[in-house]
């Protein structure tokens, strides 16, 4: 039933903690597991497996959500759940950007540009169509695609507006492509691009930077901090980020530690 109502993705996830937990655990019946099989569980994800913090925490919840939704509760106390520490998202330095934009060819830069003035998710990117995009009033949505059976995280439909930059290449970029085809990002047939980190990672090889500090989701924290740092509402960008929750979105409401921030406390302090 999870394979039928998780993405692919989600499905993975639960499908490898729940295989963990059957080689740290070995009893049949879930109604036999105990307190102490999940707490050798959250040490065998750490020291068999060598997962990170983060990780444990994840599979652990995952392997409770599966027991509580077989009859069995109250199997451990609060302390028992393993911890970790949230790290604060990282974000792109301005400076990393602009040689990394001048790496880019006239597509890449359009796709990553994107992704760094929409704040969307890797999968919102690689289904957005022609349709979600209001040119006219500068404005990206994220809908439900039953077509291509994908829907947003958590159900979440939204809307973004975004740079006249963006929109100014984004008609160029419509101008030119296949009207056949739905999708503004497309491979061959039409279908969803699935390599952006690859291609992330090859340019920022070729602009002589660390491909291991670019990653997809770092455009979206960006985003997210610059737009905060811009004095734009919580509220506001919450809802364009597709937050749930206020606490998920206060994670980017990072310090500003740049020149103008410098140069307001020297001039306080005067």
């Amino acid at each position: 039933m999870k394979k039928l109502t998780k993405k692919l993705k989600t499905y993975s996830a639960y499908s490898t903690a729940l295989r963990y937990f059957q080689e740290s655990c070995h009893k049949l019946n879930v109604q036999d597991v105990e307190r102490t099989d999940l707490l050798k569980f959250a040490a065998f994800l750490r020291d068999e497996k060598e997962q990170s913090p983060r990780s444990v925490y994840n599979k652990f919840e995952t392997v409770m959500a599966f027991l509580k939704a077989q009859g069995v509760r109250g199997l451990v106390r609060k302390n028992d759940w393993p911890r970790y520490v949230e790290e604060e998202p990282e974000i792109y330095d301005k400076d990393d950007l602009d040689r990394f934009f001048a790496a880019c060819d006239e597509e890449e830069r359009l796709w990553y540009e994107f992704f760094l003035m929409t704040g969307m998710r890797e999968q919102e990117v690689m289904y957005v169509y022609w349709t979600d995009l209001n040119l006219a009033h500068a404005a990206a949505r994220v809908t439900h695609k039953p077509d291509r059976g994908w829907t947003p995280k958590a159900y979440k439909e939204r809307e973004i507006p975004i740079p006249e930059k963006l929109v100014r290449q984004l008609k160029a970029w419509k101008a030119k492509s296949d009207r056949t085809c739905g999708l503004v990002f497309p491979t061959s047939g039409c279908n969803p691009k699935m390599n952006f980190l690859d291609d992330l990672k090859a340019v920022a090889e070729r602009a002589g930077l660390d491909a291991q500090h670019f990653w997809l989701h770092k455009f979206r924290a960006t985003f997210a901090t610059w737009h905060l740092w811009a004095g734009v509402d919580l509220r506001t960008v919450q809802n364009w980020m597709g937050h749930t929750d206020m606490e998920s979105t206060l994670r980017y409401l990072k310090p500003n530690r740049s020149q103008e921030v410098k140069a307001k406390v020297n001039h306080t302090f005067a």
